[in-house]
């Protein structure tokens, strides 16, 4: 159980580099663009590229984040006016249901990214392999449904509602 909960606690770390980094380097891209084509008066040939890549890792690292820390986007309204065994109810079957829709989807990309590989494509401007930018794809999918199953899980086993391991239900 220690190596587990230590294996999380790398991954937690991981995940908020690669998320603060894509951040920043996705504002670099913008920002020092536009400062190119008003001061030289040309654009980056690399920027779309790798503005792309830091949005697609961004968005696919970010579900496993998310649902970690209970920030995920949730259509609330129904849940917030129903009774507690309701609400732990569906605090249960959404979180199931959502890793289900998580791995089916991590199959598909995973699917995706081997037909990058075989093809042998490469980026325009900056002539790197297309499938680089798709290997985080299925890899977020998967930790975000792993995330999904925990908060399924700390809500089988606990009393309260929680919308993550460590955040209780705000209602």
């Amino acid at each position: 159980m220690k190596a587990l909960r230590t294996l999380d606690r790398w991954i937690v770390k991981l995940e908020e580099h690669i998320l603060s980094y894509s951040i920043i380097l996705i504002a670099v891209m913008v920002v020092g663009n536009v400062i190119s084509r008003a001061v030289v008066g040309s654009s980056w040939a690399f920027h779309q590229e790798v503005s792309r890549f830091a949005v697609t890792v961004a968005t696919f690292m970010g579900i496993s984040y998310a649902a970690r820390k209970g920030r995920h986007i949730s259509m609330s309204a129904f849940y917030d006016l129903a009774p507690f065994p309701i609400r732990k109810a569906l605090a249960i079957f959404i979180p199931a249901l959502t890793s289900i829709v998580l791995f089916t989807l991590s199959v598909f990309a995973y699917g995706y990214f081997m037909s990058l590989v075989e093809s042998g494509r490469v980026t325009t401007a900056m002539q790197v392999p297309v499938y680089l930018f798709a290997m985080f794809i299925p890899v977020g999918l998967i930790l975000g449904g792993i995330q999904f199953l925990r908060n399924m899980w700390v809500n089988i086993k606990e009393k309260e509602v929680y919308l993550a391991q460590e955040k209780k239900d705000y209602s």
